[in-house]
């Protein structure tokens, strides 16, 4: 892989793609990773240069990121917009209850276990939101799936089907909601005219106080890390 030298050195992912015309950097904003887009036949060196110009905005930006932290006993997370103590706990099932989750077992395995609640509660809030807003629309989606999505925090297919980030469960209840009436009203506009918004605004009023929310708070929620089992399902 390219580097660009300096303190710590960059490591440059070169994308070729037919449809590229010009060169473009990328910084996901989930793991810090660093993509050149370039057209086929352009010249690596060339792609270099271009990075090695843009080397200030790649610095500031990896800078400006988020921390990524493993969650483990004693941390404070977020859950339906609420900060809740991961604290010991009695028993086999992890138990939302007041400002603390409690989580037998293991310590060592804390995250993983409170990782796999947050999906489980995840799945059913998803759940009951969208089967509102569908019934609301009259036109009923196919199945329901969860991931934990780097770029985006829901989609609906052509044949019905929705994905959503199962950590919209971290996120304010009505945030979760709104993006569930985003996609449900996909299933009307496969599209983002007038006419979906449109969509959008019956199901979910107001719907633009949710969505400016995930622009400027939502990439916070990526900061968790629930054990090595984080990013299997993306």
């Amino acid at each position: 892989m390219p580097q660009l030298p300096g303190f710590p050195p960059l490591d440059i992912t070169l994308r070729r793609s037919a449809r590229t015309r010009r060169f473009s950097l990328r910084v996901s904003r989930l793991d810090g990773r660093v993509t050149l887009s370039m057209p086929l036949r352009a010249r690596e060196s060339e792609a270099l240069r271009f990075a090695a110009e843009q080397e200030g905005w790649i610095r500031q930006t990896l800078a400006q990121m988020p921390g990524r932290r493993l969650v483990a006993l004693g941390d404070v997370i977020p859950v339906e917009g609420q900060m809740r103590r991961l604290v010991a706990g009695a028993g086999r099932s992890v138990r939302l209850e007041g400002d603390s989750l409690f989580i037998p077992g293991d310590p060592a395995q804390a995250g993983v276990r409170a990782g796999a609640f947050l999906k489980v509660l995840a799945r059913d809030r998803l759940a009951a939101a969208c089967d509102r807003h569908a019934a609301r629309l009259g036109r009923p989606y196919t199945r329901l799936t969860l991931r934990d999505t780097r770029s985006r925090w829901g989609s609906c297919a052509h044949d019905g089907a929705l994905m959503f980030s199962w950590r919209l469960i971290m996120a304010p209840v009505p945030v979760l909601d709104y993006v569930a009436a985003h996609e449900v009203a996909h299933l009307a506009q496969m599209n983002h005219s007038p006419a979906f918004w449109a969509v959008v605004e019956q199901l979910f009023p107001r719907w633009q106080v949710q969505r400016s929310w995930l622009h400027t708070e939502g990439q916070a929620l990526h900061g968790y890390v629930f054990g090595p089992q984080s990013h299997a399902e993306d």
